[in-house]
């Protein structure tokens, strides 16, 4: 087996794939329905393949990456623009739990016992099911859930507090190295974060393992 064939393929074949999920975009990765699971399956396999098959070169595996790549671009299309094919290309949430009651049909249809139903709703924080009021099962495998008002924690509207919207924390520095991006982002200098350093007893950005800043808090450091 030539170990140059391997390597030239290998590199090719991780080049393309990284620009097959670039073009096709993030919701090849992070909602991974069940049809997206098999196409990334199959792009793997051909490219896996290809590697140890000496009859097969760079134009072969690009010729099936583009191919595949066409085919699973003409079905998020064709699911963006045609609302009926959804459900089949796509599938459907199933709604495993309505008004307290678990709908063993649903659960049946999807293949899901009672034990993986508890643990997929530990992970909404629900460790009894009495608590759930409603769970849907996405596509994608995962679940959402509505608990029962009794078991939900109030709301500041329902508390009558005064409404506050929090800005988005900002790392300041990471590994003793100040990131400008986000120090221009919440209006500050190198200047300004020093003093803040300084009045923590910290001279020199470079012992900060890391700094973060929250609106209307103060700084956040944590040194070597």
């Amino acid at each position: 087996m030539d170990f140059l064939h391997i390597g030239s393929e290998l590199v090719f074949g991780f080049i393309a794939l990284l620009l097959f999920t670039k073009i096709l975009g993030k919701t090849v990765i992070t909602q991974v329905t069940t049809f997206d699971f098999v196409c990334v399956l199959v792009i793997g396999e051909l490219v896996g393949n290809a590697m140890y098959d000496d009859s097969t070169g760079i134009k072969e595996i690009l010729y099936a990456v583009i191919i595949w790549g066409f085919l699973i671009f003409l079905t998020e299309f064709l699911t963006q623009k045609f609302r009926r094919s959804r459900s089949l290309l796509e599938g459907k949430p199933s709604i495993i739990i309505q008004k307290g009651r678990i709908d063993y049909d649903e659960l049946k249809k999807n293949h899901l016992d009672l034990n993986q139903l508890q643990h997929l709703l530990r992970s909404k924080d629900i460790f009894s099911i009495r608590e759930c009021h409603y769970a849907i099962l996405e596509t994608d495998g995962t679940v959402n859930t509505i608990k029962k008002q009794a078991y939900t924690s109030p709301t500041r509207a329902e508390l009558q507090l005064e409404k506050q919207d929090n800005a988005m924390p900002l790392s300041l520095i990471l590994d003793g190295e100040i990131i400008e991006e986000n120090l221009t982002s919440v209006g500050w200098d190198k200047t300004r974060l020093n003093t803040e350093l300084v009045q923590l007893g910290i001279n020199s950005s470079k012992k900060v393992l890391y700094a973060e800043w929250q609106e209307d808090a103060p700084l956040y450091v944590q040194s070597y």
